[in-house]
């Protein structure tokens, strides 16, 4: 049996329903290239900290980018610190594609609603209901913590993570591991099976600008280098190119809990095999299939300007992702799929994560869901996209996902990310407060 903690107070878990519903009614919606304003959740967030008598320090690059850093000392002074991080920011929401405003916070039958719900404001009041229960009780952790809400996650994070991680790493000193979003929530597998993921990797993010350039000319004429075309051979061979299967160590160790949870013998040196694997794991089957390869999805086109006019040049947008150990894969391909009439390049791009699945803190991850879940399954993935774990990983901070939510059967935490209609449970956050108070109190 897990060792038992205290019970976390019911304040906290009043706090933490409150704190998620006020985040959402600030707008801090992302929309890219700098049209975002953080600052006033960011305000909240230390005013929440400073009445505990915490010291936040909020910090910008860019006038109201903000970003809170604050630390938490620890009982053992020789043991490494751990960064608890989430970002303030949201992806934009369309208010007459939702049943109710994306930003008015409802709580609703059980249910908190509104961008950032899940992603990630609910884990940012989770962080901020725990430290609050802590100050309040008299708690102290065993190793420093490191409080971090930042700007800018959902763009290029330089004016959130990527600008702290260069300009103020004195703040993280003592990190050498961090916490932060998409891990230890629960999947539903539709056979009474409850998985809970911690994520122990992450691909890189390769966002591509592939330029086709050709003779411009009128659209009657025979014109054999036309722009467009090019590039539509391009994208095509892109969009149809089988990647090869690539384990790397969290996800062979994903499919192996996996192929034992449901009794399935598969060989995972054999890729036939590895597909044949995810193919018989119904819903869990998301858990992995994005990370057993790299993938490059088109995703935008820009061509011409009058139908009856061959453009000289056209551009294409490509997201592509690769896994640890995987960018010169990825390279290579792409310089073969563009071919000789298409260049390539970066517009944004970021390394590809491995975090130990072997380790303390992974174990003690494991066991505070499994004190408030033990009828789960803990299982390690490797997330699809990416997170600030990225940026921190140049301050040489090992990064997890692990923002626990006990979610219901149906509930779709995956499609609401980005999506409509983003909502959490109040018992989820409840749920995500006491596994996190759990772990933080002995990590």
């Amino acid at each position: 049996m897990a060792e038992q903690t205290a019970p976390v107070e019911q304040r906290a878990l009043d706090e933490v329903v409150r704190f998620t519903s006020d985040l959402i009614r600030i707008d801090t919606t992302n929309r890219g290239g700098g049209d975002c304003r953080e600052r006033p959740a960011a305000e909240y967030a230390a005013a929440l900290l400073g009445e505990v008598g915490l010291e936040p320090t909020l910090l910008e690059r860019t006038e109201g980018r903000t970003n809170v850093v604050a630390r938490i000392e620890g009982s053992e002074p020789s043991a490494d610190a751990l960064l608890v991080h989430g970002h303030l920011d949201v992806v934009p929401a369309r208010a007459e594609d939702w049943s109710v405003h994306p930003f008015s916070g409802e709580i609703r039958d059980g249910v908190v609603w509104g961008r950032g719900a899940v992603d990630m404001k609910n884990m940012d009041a989770m962080i901020l209901a725990v430290v609050r229960h802590w100050a309040r009780t008299g708690v102290r952790p065993r190793r420093d913590i490191v409080i971090a809400f930042t700007a800018d996650e959902e763009a290029s994070a330089e004016d959130g993570s990527g600008f702290l991680a260069d300009e103020h790493a004195g703040l993280f000193e003592g990190c050498t591991e961090g916490i932060s979003e998409s891990g230890a929530f629960t999947v539903h597998d539709g056979a009474g099976r409850q998985i809970y993921p911690i994520a122990a990797g992450e691909r890189g993010t390769g966002w591509l600008k592939l330029t086709a350039r050709g003779r411009a000319g009128h659209g009657s004429k025979v014109n054999r280098a036309n722009a467009v075309t090019r590039l539509a051979g391009a994208i095509a061979r892109i969009g149809a190119h089988e990647w090869p299967v690539r384990l790397t160590p969290t996800v062979r160790a994903a499919l192996t809990e996996l192929a034992a949870l449901y009794g399935i013998e598969a060989d995972l040196d054999d890729r036939h095999d590895v597909d044949r694997l995810i193919d018989k794991l119904g819903p869990a089957a998301a858990l992995v299939e994005a990370t057993v390869r790299n993938s490059a999805n088109p995703t935008m086109l820009e061509a011409g300007y009058k139908i009856n006019v061959i453009p000289g040049e056209a551009v294409a947008h490509v997201d592509g992702r690769y896994l640890p150990g995987g960018e010169d894969e990825f390279r290579e391909t792409l310089d073969r799929l563009t071919g000789p009439d298409v260049e390539w390049e970066y517009e944004h791009r970021e390394v590809a994560l491995q975090a130990p699945v072997d380790s303390v803190t992974y174990a003690r991850m494991r066991a505070a869901v499994e004190e408030f879940a033990p009828e789960g399954q803990v299982v390690p993935f490797c997330m699809p996209g990416g997170t600030d774990a990225k940026q921190f990983s140049r301050l040489g901070i090992t990064g997890y996902g692990f923002s626990p939510l006990k979610l219901p059967e149906g509930f779709d935490y995956g499609a609401l990310f980005h999506g409509v209609d983003e909502r959490v449970p109040v018992e989820a956050l409840h749920f995500g407060v006491r596994v996190l108070d759990r772990f933080l109190r002995t990590a």
